[in-house]
C-alpha cells in the first residue's frame, strides 16, 4: 500500500497554545509519485522492518506506535509481519514517518475486518502525531488546529515541481522553538508567493533559515533562476522545493544545482 509524501503549499503560524502545540493554517497536498510502500504479510504475532537501517523498528516508530494503538483500541491480536519499504527521505518535512502511521493504520484495519470506523482511526491518527491525520485521506486539505482538523480542499493545480533536499534533517521540534519570535534574514524573500490560486508561504522559513543558512541561500538561488515560478520550504524542512515553468528541464536545473551547492544533493521532481 503506497505511503505517499506531502507538502505544505502554505503554511502559517496562528500562536502558541497552552498545550503547548502551535494553532497552525496549513494547505497539504499529498505527492503519490513519491512515496514509500508498506506490506502485511500473515505471521504468529506481529513485527516490523525496514529497508532503511538508520530508521528503529522497535517502539519508538510511528509504524509500530500505529500498530499497537490499533491493537490496544480494537482489542484485537495484529498477526503480521509490517516491512515499510523508504522512499521519502526523513528529517524532510515531507511527512513520511507520518504518512507511514496513517497507511499503517489503515492497511491493518482493514486486514483484522475493519473493527474501527474512520473516525476512531482519525482520533488515534491525531494521538499519534499532528500530521498524521491528514494521510488518512486523500487528495488536498486545509488542516487547522494542530494541524488534526481537516477540511477537504481543491486538488492543487496540475503544475511541475521539483524538491531539494541536503544531507540534514530539521528535526520538527527545533523549527517550532521560538518561531513566532525568529528574524528574518537580510536579504532572503520570505513574502507569499502567487501562483493561479494558489498563495505560497511558510511561517516557519524564518527560525530554519536562521539556523540553517544554507536552506536560505539554496531558496534565494532557485527564486532567481528562471526555471521557477515559485519556490518554498516544505513544512519544518529540510526539503525546499520549487514550482517550475511548463518548459523548464528539471534534469538540468538538478545537474547545475548541485553543481553550485552539493553533489550529494537529493532532488525528485513531478506534479503535484
Amino acid at each position: 500500500m503506497i505511503s505517499p509524501a506531502k507538502l505544505n503549499l502554505s503554511l502559517r503560524i496562528i500562536e502558541k497554545r497552552p498545550d503547548g502545540f502551535h494553532e497552525i493554517d496549513t494547505l497539504m497536498t499529498q505527492l503519490p509519485g513519491l512515496a514509500d510502500d508498506i506490506t502485511a504479510e500473515p505471521a504468529e504475532e506481529f513485527s516490523f522492518t525496514c529497508s532503511d537501517p538508520s530508521l528503529p523498528t522497535d517502539s519508538s516508530n510511528l509504524v509500530v506506535k500505529a500498530a499497537e494503538a490499533l491493537s490496544e483500541k480494537s482489542g484485537k491480536a495484529i498477526p503480521f509481519h509490517v516491512h515499510l519499504d523508504k522512499v521519502i527521505p526523513h528529517g524532510a518535512g515531507l511527512g513520511g514517518g507520518s504518512s507511514n502511521a496513517a497507511t499503517t493504520l489503515l492497511l491493518l484495519n482493514d486486514l483484522i475486518g475493519s473493527p474501527l470506523s474512520m473516525d476512531e482511526l482519525h482520533a488515534i491518527a491525531a494521538d499519534l502525531g499532528s500530521d498524521i491525520p491528514f494521510f488518512l485521506y486523500e487528495g488536498t486539505a486545509r488542516c487547522t488546529g494542530r494541524g488534526e482538523i481537516i477540511k477537504a480542499a481543491p486538488a492543487a493545480p496540475n503544475l511541475p515541481v521539483i524538491l531539494f533536499k541536503p544531507q540534514f534533517p530539521v528535526p520538527t521540534p527545533d523549527a517550532y522553538r521560538n518561531c513566532l519570535e525568529a528574524e528574518p534574514l537580510p536579504g532572503i524573500h520570505y513574502d507569499p508567493q502567487s501562483i493561479d490560486d494558489l498563495t505560497l508561504v511558510n511561517d516557519l522559513e524564518k527560525p530554519v533559515f536562521a539556523k540553517h543558512r544554507y536552506l536560505a541561500e539554496l531558496k534565494q538561488w532557485l527564486i532567481k533562476n528562471r526555471s521557477t515560478r515559485a519556490v518554498l520550504m516544505s513544512g519544518s524542512g529540510s526539503t525546499i522545493f520549487a514550482i517550475l515553468d511548463q518548459r523548464a528541464d528539471p534534469i538540468r536545473l538538478t545537474k547545475t544545482i548541485r553543481k553550485h551547492f552539493d553533489p550529494t544533493l537529493w532532488s525528485w521532481h513531478g506534479t503535484l
